[in-house]
């Protein structure tokens, strides 16, 4: 007898940010031009790099927007989980290209610290001043939605990186201004950096272990296979598997073996619905789309090996 969470099939997402996405996207591309025309112009390590940082900010805030947009499509039998996953995919993509910016700044920044070129601090400032507003407006925008989904949480966190850099950028326009010190720029462009990597290397660690089906942090498969245990008529519980299929929504399924009785005086239905009920319900992660088999004793040999 197999059985699935009744509630188990609401499982369409309810807030893409497909939105907010849109208005970060338009705010971010305004600025990339400018920065790319600053940073041709001033010849500086941290406006390209910040202007790098822009591209690729750009380019995931655009594949977050697709992504958002499939996520809305509907199963189909093929995809019985629609394009949920896409948001997971656009997030990691994110966060690679991040990844490769926040290395290429480091090294560059090396070379320049050793051989400093003449950077315009005035206009430098000012690429700087537009960059961080724009930043701060995209990060208003994104800021509520921000914990809903991977794909919009690595959103967010280009954008904060981008407005980090922005300030970086204002400080070195400001010490070179001030001091003369050529290699302020490239020291911010290693800051920069030194704020990408980090993080990215956190949402890499995080989005790979969706993809590659962990069981979601915070829950405990020997906990639960202890819990299932404690349940009435339930012997034994073998082939417990949980993971995560997107933002929100675990999934988990089991063989539970049970008292051969439960076959034959009407009580499995009833177990059925208290193994659901407490893979909802007893756990810090809250697993609503479960599924369970329910096998008799008599059915064990049958099964040859099993996975715990």
């Amino acid at each position: 007898m197999d059985g699935h969470a009744g509630h188990a099939h609401g499982y369409g997402p309810e807030d893409t940010g497909q939105r907010r996405l849109a208005v970060a996207f338009g705010i971010t591309a305004t600025v990339l031009v400018a920065e790319i025309v600053g940073a041709v112009w001033t010849g500086s390590l941290a406006l390209l790099v910040d202007a790098a940082h822009m591209l690729t900010d750009a380019a995931g805030l655009l594949l977050a927007l697709v992504a958002a947009s499939l996520t809305l499509r509907p199963p189909t039998p093929r995809r019985t989980w629609g394009f949920r996953r896409a948001e997971v995919l656009a997030a990691a993509a994110q966060a690679a290209v991040l990844l490769a910016v926040g290395v290429y700044a480091l090294v560059e920044g090396v070379r320049r610290l050793m051989a400093p070129p003449e950077i315009p601090a005035d206009g430098l400032l000012v690429f700087g001043i537009i960059g961080l507003a724009a930043n701060l407006v995209a990060i208003a925008v994104l800021a509520g939605g921000r914990s809903s989904t991977l794909n919009l949480r690595a959103a967010f966190l280009e954008v904060v990186n981008d407005a980090l850099g922005s300030a970086a950028v204002i400080v070195s326009a400001i010490v070179i201004a001030t001091t003369g010190w050529a290699r302020a720029d490239a020291v911010a462009g290693m800051v920069i950096s030194a704020l990408i990597v980090p993080r990215t290397i956190m949402l890499l660690r995080e989005t790979g272990s969706v993809l590659l089906e962990s069981t979601p942090r915070g829950l405990d498969l020997d906990d639960v296979r202890a819990h299932l245990l404690e349940l009435p008529h339930v012997r034994e519980v073998h082939d417990l598997h949980a993971s995560q299929i997107a933002s929100g929504l675990p999934v988990l399924s089991a063989h539970v073996v049970v008292d051969d009785s439960c076959f034959h005086d009407g009580r499995a239905p009833g177990l059925l619905a208290a193994l659901q009920q407490c893979v909802a319900d007893h756990f810090p992660v809250s697993v609503a789309h479960s599924t369970f088999q329910l096998e008799p004793v008599t059915h064990r040999p049958q099964e040859g090996p099993v996975h715990p």
